[in-house]
């Protein structure tokens, strides 16, 4: 709610129980203007391809300005035409907002919470501030702000519920599950697949022609590094996800890179045992966990027949383990 600062001397910043009301006013003149920004913002971006929730963010815009102008009214009233310029950074303890807006690949559901966030942070901020304060006046004060930011998060639950209700939010909170497939479950499952299945070979290969767990364990850890970053790079260098849709690079070259190497180090990593035939049991264990969690994953999202991933996942992970086995015995 309220940020930890350094003491007002030292960072220059006034202390909030310092400030007069006009200064208090100022401030939350200033504060209901940068809001009204961040929400049009937030509109800007989502209005091609999520329109009604940008027009959430729209009436989100229009219900701050209006504050802002009932603001400036009392303002002119009791303290005149000028208003002190001061804003959030120029207080210690005031909340601070994150300029997360400036993310160019901000998704719906991230940036609805952001806004919940900052209404209960303004709310929150000036139910305490009034507590706090030992004049009638501005308690008064206060506490009439902290009900308007409770009638801002009141008024952004009925605007959702104008323009985001039946055909309307079903169709973008489809889109919105979609572009997650397609960015982060989609290279992830492949990179896991990868990793798991083709590191089988050469770790047990290598465990049963030599039987020696460190080595093998070697032989694993590189084979799974070398397989992330090859795998992160492809995924982030053949498509930049303009015209396929499927997102940030860097997050789909992350996911798949990320997965592929903890997909081979969950069966490398138990020949860090010293006897090899249990790291080898261990590792069996884990490589059949890893199996049925691919299929599983096959089956939750990308919604693959149960029967045919089974076949597909088990079975190849099978005759390549089958492989790396034979091979190394031979």
């Amino acid at each position: 709610m309220l940020s930890s600062f350094l003491p007002a001397g030292l960072s220059g910043r006034r202390r909030f129980d310092s400030l007069s009301e006009r200064e208090i006013l100022a401030l939350a003149i200033a504060s209901e203007e940068e809001d009204g920004r961040i929400y049009a913002v937030y509109a800007e971006k989502l209005r091609k391809d999520y329109p009604a929730s940008a027009a959430v963010f729209d009436g989100m815009a229009g219900e701050e300005d209006e504050h802002r102008r009932r603001l400036l009214e009392d303002h002119r009233r009791r303290f005149g035409e000028v208003v002190v310029p001061i804003r959030r950074e120029h207080v210690a303890d005031f909340y601070q907002r994150r300029p997360v807006w400036l993310v160019e690949t901000l998704g719906l559901e991230r940036i609805r919470e952001e806004a919940a966030a900052m209404e209960r942070q303004a709310r929150d901020f000036y139910v305490a501030a009034a507590g706090r304060s030992t004049d009638a006046q501005t308690r008064r004060l206060l506490g009439d702000l902290a009900r308007a930011e409770a009638g801002h998060e009141s008024k952004a639950e009925e605007l959702a519920e104008d323009h985001l209700k039946g055909e309307a939010g079903s169709t973008e909170d489809a889109a919105a599950h979609r572009q997650f497939l397609l960015t982060w479950v989609q290279p992830g499952l492949a990179g896991l697949m990868d990793g798991s299945v083709s590191t089988l070979a050469p770790i047990f290969a290598t465990a049963f022609a030599t039987q020696n767990p460190w080595t093998t364990f070697l032989v694993g850890l590189s084979a799974s590094i070398g397989a992330g970053i090859s795998m992160g790079f492809t995924e982030a260098a053949h498509d930049d996800g303009k015209l396929s849709g499927r997102g940030s690079p860097w997050k789909r070259g992350l996911a798949s890179g990320v997965m592929t190497a903890l997909g081979g180090l969950g069966h490398a990593l138990p020949y860090l045992i010293p006897s090899f035939w249990t790291a080898t049991a261990i590792a069996l264990v884990v490589v059949f966990i890893e199996l049925w969690a691919i299929v599983w994953i096959q089956n939750r999202y990308m919604e693959t027949p149960f029967a045919r991933a089974t076949f597909q996942v088990v079975l190849g992970g099978a005759l390549v383990l089958a492989a790396g086995i034979l091979i190394g015995g031979a």
